[in-house]
């Protein structure tokens, strides 16, 4: 059994940073400029890496598998940014965005990395706005703040609804100051395929320009894996087509431990699918829950009228709604956490409530919100005795003001006025919680490997807060990894550069070829998509929001006789030397289709209720949500290491002492 080393400092969480800063070794100027450093994946996490490691001295080699970093999947995050400033000054503080995420993960976020996050949240929001980010401000001119759910305060900063694009912007816009004085070399349309191990420690990578083919040989000092999640082994789901897991299962098949894979988030508003043929899904902003109330009718001849078309939402009257999130839990209303406002759509869908015509939406209505902000904006104009018309006219400009970029994609999809009817939404997978495993220094077990943003475990739990997933990309990227890594460079400072001509880089060099090889020169019969959807199938059913033992059983049998047909009868046409997008699936897929056994293998081994993930068997249900769900009260990892051939290694249960003991761990009443 392995034994893991997290290497948390000793003391208070308050101190534990500005301990650890005060007594870890530095790498001089001087020094920075003979070591090198790889940054694989340039979203928020990477791109921010890769900025301020450059900007250090150090000489950054950044792999990005898009045609430019501004491509990055981070460019998708809507609502807003979390930090502990208190601009509103309703009570906000380190301490409680600390609880927050800690409880908001269902107590399995590691304390000491979350404290850590809130210290340093302050300082993302100083280093974007000097960047030029354009924060929406407030009437004083202040940045503004809005809540989302899972929390009482307003602490959420944001761009209109394009937050993630406009913080992506600024990491790229540092990137490319250093990009301009060499510090960083940029390989875009190039994919990372394995990890080098020289000596025990991670020296490079091999890489596949996407464009021609070429299989290429990368080595550096470190390894920094900035790939994100892995939340199309659904198939479908809100991430990118492109957003993929192989980065980071490449290292684990290295070595690195994999850590609560099966933790994925269910976002509760997503455009819901419209048919079998769908590839993707498309998120809609959780900030659109300060202002929408989710509902479905309370009369089920009401549900049948609306699917047959016979019926308008706008026509059912306010006693025939049920605004179950409002009715359930008074206190948060629709701005419960993410995984308690999924699981309650779910419930009111499969209890046969679902208005649209697959039985799997609910809405979401911005009526209340139009009328408030209506009369509001009447009264301050002047306006006395305003038309019904006029008000909703003066709402329906503040909404726009706040939501109008998310409405116009809305429509554009589904063909529908949100501000005139309500918007449709269902759970859907978004966020991944699992990655890799990583200590207080966000090194992987392999050392020299380091894994931050989305691709590691440490800091969300079994459910990630909204708006917390770019606030973690840019404190590792900008504020943590940059000291932690220095402290394991100063020992490279004599080492020179790492040769590419050793038999470590020959032999992980010819595994790739190998592997592309048989993809192209395989004759079988069936396209790498119909793989890839019988797997996201098969998890969606079997591993997704509600769980099972027969079905988790049946899952891992399924998903093992499904990668066992792949590799026979997967069929990648076209030729390795060009642009060759299915050969590129092909790999991904094959890495899913493993990883999907692992989560399976996971989630079997957890007989709880936690996060979005709903353990059947654990709960004794009389009613719509009733009764508390079975959960440890131990902050644990579940690692396991995939071997080569064969079946999964045996799992290491890894259970870490709770350094923060002020929190009360009671289960989570779903009543």
């Amino acid at each position: 059994m392995a034994i893991l080393d997290s290497k948390i400092p000793k003391g208070p969480l308050k101190d534990k940073w500005t301990t650890y800063k005060d007594k870890i070794d530095l790498v001089n100027p001087a020094n920075k400029r003979l070591i090198d450093v790889i940054v694989v994946g340039t979203g928020l996490a990477g791109g921010s890496a890769s900025a301020t490691l450059a900007e250090l001295g150090y000489n950054v080699k950044a792999f990005a598998y898009q045609d430019s970093p501004r491509r990055a999947h981070s460019i998708a995050a809507q609502g807003g940014i979390n930090a502990a400033k208190n601009y509103q000054g309703d009570g906000d503080s380190f301490y409680r965005l600390f609880y927050d995420t800690v409880k908001g993960g269902d107590y399995r976020s590691r304390e000491a990395n979350v404290y850590r996050l809130a210290e340093v949240s302050a300082n993302i929001i100083d280093q974007c706005v000097a960047q030029g980010v354009p924060f929406a401000r407030d009437y004083g001119g202040q940045l503004d703040n809005r809540s989302f759910g899972g929390v009482l305060v307003s602490r959420t900063f944001y761009a209109k609804g394009q937050t993630g694009q406009q913080l992506l912007l600024g990491a790229y816009s540092a990137m490319n100051r250093q990009i301009a004085r060499g510090k960083i070399e940029m390989f875009n349309r190039h994919e990372m395929l394995d990890v080098v191990i020289v000596d025990g420690k991670a020296r490079g990578i091999i890489a596949r320009n996407l464009v021609t083919g070429e299989i290429e040989r990368h080595s550096a000092h470190a390894v920094v894996i900035a790939s994100g999640g892995y939340g199309n082994v659904y198939f479908l789901s809100t991430n990118a087509m492109g957003s993929n897991a192989t980065a980071a299962w490449k290292v684990h098949k290295k070595g690195a431990f994999f850590a609560n894979p099966c933790y994925t988030q269910i976002h509760p508003t997503c455009i819901p699918r419209s048919g079998d043929y769908q590839s993707k899904l498309t998120l809609m902003s959780e900030s659109l829950r300060n202002d929408g109330r989710i509902w479905v009718p309370k009369k089920m001849e009401d549900v049948l009228a609306i699917r047959e078309g016979k019926l308008k939402p706008t026509q059912i009257a306010e006693e025939d709604r049920d605004y179950y999130l409002e009715r359930r839990y008074p206190a948060f209303g629709n701005l419960v956490p993410r995984d308690v406002a999924s699981r309650a759509a779910k419930e009111r869908c499969d209890a046969g409530y679902g208005v649209n015509a697959t039985g799997e939406a609910v809405y979401l209505d911005f009526k209340s919100a139009i009328e408030r902000y209506g009369k509001e904006q009447a009264k301050l104009k002047g306006i006395e005795n305003p038309s019904a018309t006029k008000i909703t006219e003066l709402g329906e400009a503040i909404v726009e003001a706040k939501y109008g970029n998310l409405f116009q994609m809305y429509e554009k999809i589904v063909d529908d006025n949100p501000y005139k009817t309500p918007m449709m939404i269902y759970p859907a997978t978004h966020y991944t919680m699992g990655g890799i495993w990583v200590d207080y220094n966000l090194m992987t077990t392999i050392p020299g490997c380091y894994a931050i943003g989305e691709a590691n475990f440490s800091d969300h739990g079994a459910n990630r807060l909204g708006a917390s997933a770019l606030m973690q990309g840019l404190a590792d990227g900008y504020f943590v990894l940059p000291y932690t890594i220095g402290n394991y460079l100063s020992n490279d400072i004599r080492t020179g550069k790492i040769s590419t001509e050793t038999k470590e880089f020959e032999e992980a060099e010819k595994a790739v070829k190998d592997r592309i090889d048989f993809f192209i020169n395989n004759n079988g019969e069936h396209s790498v998509d119909y793989y890839h959807k019988k797997l996201g199938k098969i998890m969606w059913d079997k591993c997704g929001m509600a769980r099972n033992e027969q079905g988790l059983k049946e899952a891992m049998a399924e998903i093992k006789e499904l990668r066992e047909d792949f590799w026979k009868n997967v069929k990648v046409p076209g030729d390795a030397n060009e642009m060759n997008p299915e050969l590129e699936k092909a790999g991904r897929v094959a890495d899913f289709l493993e990883l999907g056994e692992l989560f399976a293998k996971d989630a079997l081994n957890r007989t709880e209720s936690c996060g979005g993930h709903f353990r059947e068997e654990s709960v004794e249900l009389d009613g719509p949500q009733k009764g508390e769900a079975k959960r440890d009260d131990a902050n644990f990892a579940y690692v396991a290491a995939w071997e080569y051939k064969g079946e999964p290694a045996d799992a290491v249960l890894h259970k870490e002492e709770l350094e923060f003991n002020d929190i009360e761990l009671k289960q989570r009443s779903y009543k």
